[in-house]
């Protein structure tokens, strides 16, 4: 069992691997300092105010879980070239979304768990 994002990532293979610290560097980039990273689910996953975004290697592509089917419909235009599905954005394993995008989604989960947290 992987106990923390550093041990996932180091067994993730190239190219893998590099996306994905790609994805992470962004996202660490975009969250508040007091945001925390864990394993959920059994992937990297970052959390503030709840959960916010996972990331994984699968064996033939990438994927980031913004947890929300809003976040994924509100930027479905900038992400035309993914597979998405209502959880999912799906992406091949030496292609990962642009940094700006994915700030842009972290951003996003960041105001509605904020949002969610003052009801």
């Amino acid at each position: 069992m992987t106990k923390d994002v550093d041990e996932y990532l180091a067994r993730v293979p190239e190219p893998a691997r590099t996306t994905l610290n790609k994805v992470r560097a962004a996202i660490r980039s975009a969250v508040p300092a007091e945001a925390t990273e864990t394993i959920s689910y059994r992937m990297p996953t970052f959390k503030y105010k709840g959960p916010l975004l996972g990331f994984a290697a699968f064996s033939d592509h990438c994927s980031l879980f913004p947890m929300s089917p809003a976040v994924i419909e509100a930027f479905k235009n900038e992400l035309k070239g993914f597979h998405t599905s209502k959880g999912t954005i799906r992406f091949p394993v030496d292609k990962p979304p642009s940094a700006a995008l994915v700030k842009k989604l972290v951003k996003a989960r960041i105001a509605e768990n904020e949002r969610r947290k003052q009801r």
